[in-house]
């Protein structure tokens, strides 16, 4: 007889205490291996693929496509057991016995050393003594291990292209209420696209002020969105911030780095060199690259300097961490940059690769905007602002020259230091920036 085995949400890590089901990878009756991840999730950090401890066949999912479950709450249950399966299912699932206990889980948590695998999955039927049913609610799609018939998978909602997906979530459609144009009742962009148009029209006659106020667009607080403001609000409330800033000439760094990049090599970026910058001037100020410890009443200086960096992505505005960046060169902070800028742009960041920075730097200048006042990556007590790099009139060894121009603006805990120590870390950047030998002289 196989054995049902219940496979519970995981504690995703960081303090994460919620998932939000995106996508099923596997229907009821779909044969699973060990560590094939079964459905893909979005927490308050990034997009996750959940990998399966169990090899066997699915006997039920819990939640649908959208709705939230804590962690520990069910996701699928599995029928284990070799001996209960056909020969190609039991040689997919790995053929790992039916007690087995539950093996670490890959792309969260404390092992990152491989990461998930995508398979695809294809129904069975399972031939077994006697059916075995998963215990489930009512609510809950379930089937027997061993149906004397093919089981028939309950799908997810039939969408391919992640952008239709977005597009709907965005606009607050609800795909299960749709009935695709497109071949078997696929979902098509044109269906979404209508569904909007239908909730944006107007009203066919006046209605009053409090039913019309009631048709406002409502996005939910939740995920990445919600995160986000849960962390802002904390910050302004528990941080006393100020902001000082400064012009600086960049001509000089930028000529560094095209004369670094002219011998060949890796390329270096400008966030890499202002990094390198960032982790001196921090060597010099370490009040900045601190926190503050609200119960014990102390402000904890930090060893080390884990770099956030402010990522713009489809989910919104992330800020992945760069690890033990003081040890880091130039060449070796743009490759780290890359990498998590494009696992950004791809949702595949770890929970872990989005917590644990002691200082951001933010370069709203990909904006093209020259200055801002950011609100401080909490708990962290300090964050380094730098605007576009464009060419100005500006005085240079007594003439009126164009240069190119950056303004820097330094937003800081006050509580971890004074105005006397923020505007020397943020003039000794400046100093870097108008004269990379500056940067030499301390290394």
């Amino acid at each position: 007889m196989p054995q049902v085995m219940e496979f519970k949400l995981p504690d995703l890590g960081e303090g994460l205490t919620e998932a939000e089901i995106v996508r099923w990878l596997v229907a009821v009756g779909d044969v699973v291996a060990i560590d094939q991840p079964v459905v893909e999730v979005e927490t308050a950090k990034a997009m996750v693929e959940v990998p399966c401890p169990y090899g066997g066949v699915v006997t039920a999912r819990f939640g649908e496509e959208g709705e939230e479950l804590p962690v520990g709450a069910p996701l699928i249950t599995v029928a284990v057991g070799a001996q209960s399966l056909p020969a190609a299912a039991a040689e997919a699932a790995g053929d790992e016995g039916s007690g087995e206990a539950p093996r670490p889980l890959i792309g969260y948590g404390s092992d990152h050393s491989r990461p998930a695998r995508r398979r695809r999955v294809r129904p069975v039927t399972a031939a077994v003594s006697a059916p075995v049913a998963a215990p489930a609610p009512a609510a809950v799609v379930a089937a027997p291990v061993a149906p004397a018939a093919p089981v028939a998978p309950a799908g997810p909602v039939p969408v391919i292209s992640p952008l239709v997906r977005k597009l709907a979530k965005d606009g607050g459609v609800d795909l299960r209420a749709l009935h695709g144009s497109g071949p078997e009742g696929l979902i098509l962009r044109a269906d979404v696209e209508a569904a909007l148009a239908a909730l944006r029209a107007p009203a066919p006659a006046p209605a009053p002020a409090a039913a019309v106020a009631a048709q406002g667009e409502r996005i939910p607080l939740k995920g990445l969105r919600g995160a986000v403001a849960e962390k802002l609000s904390r910050s302004r409330s528990e941080i006393p911030d100020a902001t000082c800033w400064v012009d600086a000439d960049a001509t000089e760094l930028m000529a560094a780095r095209a004369a670094m990049n002219a011998v060949g090599g890796p390329k270096i970026s400008v966030l890499a060199l202002l990094a390198r910058i960032c982790t001196a001037a921090l060597a010099k100020y370490p009040e900045l690259n601190s926190t503050v410890h609200l119960a014990a009443k102390e402000i904890v200086r930090l060893p080390s300097v884990h770099l956030g960096f402010a990522a713009q992505t489809e989910r919104g505005l992330v800020v992945p961490v760069v690890r033990d960046a003081q040890g880091r060169n130039p060449e070796s902070l743009s490759a780290e940059f890359a990498r998590l800028t494009e696992l950004a742009r791809s949702g595949k960041l770890a929970p872990a690769d989005l917590t644990g920075g002691t200082f951001t730097l933010n370069n709203y200048g990909v904006f093209g905007v020259d200055g801002s006042t950011p609100i401080i990556n909490h708990p962290e007590a300090a964050m380094l602002g730098v605007g576009r790099i464009i060419d100005k009139p500006w005085v240079h060894e007594g003439q009126l020259a164009v240069r190119k121009v950056v303004q820097l603006s330094l937003t800081f805990d006050h509580r971890v230091c004074d105005g006397g120590t923020a505007g020397g870390f943020l003039r000794y950047v400046a100093d870097c920036v108008e004269s990379p030998a500056v940067l030499l002289r301390s290394l």
